[in-house]
């Protein structure tokens, strides 16, 4: 397997994986183009044999001068349980140090129990909400109405 940065041109191949890799929910919108031509050095992809089996999508906070943030991560169904995500985070983690950042931010969905076992078991931190689901502090509304979230953190 090959691990490199993302390029422009990856969005064409990921885009249409996206919905199907999700089990059919829509989620491609949430990952626009802009993401792979501004934020190449900070996010990466994972081939085997040119096939597309992972990609994270990351990036700096303009913010925050000591945190980034993980927008979207995906490995393709047949892939999963084989530490791929796992390989995606760490290239992120060590090239958001060399940037000189401690601090990593994402969220994902209360009802995404996979993503919330798999932050935990990273080592990611659930932020404080003002909500709980099923035992999880949720922050309410946070991408708008209906929209609950899970926030994590993790420090480097």
């Amino acid at each position: 397997m090959k691990l490199r940065t993302i390029a422009e041109g990856d969005y064409e191949k990921i885009k249409p994986l996206i919905n199907h890799w999700w089990g059919g929910r829509e989620m491609a919108h949430l990952l626009p183009k802009l993401f792979f031509t501004h934020f190449n050095n900070t996010s990466f992809i994972i081939e085997k044999d040119r096939q597309v089996v992972g990609f994270l999508i990351g990036f700096l906070s303009q913010t925050n001068l000591s945190e980034a943030y993980i927008h979207f991560v995906g490995v393709h169904p047949e892939y999963r349980n084989q530490n791929i995500a796992r390989g995606l985070y760490q290239a992120f983690f060590d090239q958001i140090i060399d940037f000189g950042r401690t601090n990593v931010k994402c969220i994902t969905s209360p009802v995404n129990k996979t993503s919330i076992a798999f932050h935990t078991k990273m080592g990611f931190s659930i932020e404080d909400g003002d909500s709980e689901v099923n035992g999880i502090a949720v922050s309410k509304d946070y991408d708008g109405p209906g929209q609950d979230r899970v926030l994590f953190v993790i420090n480097l």
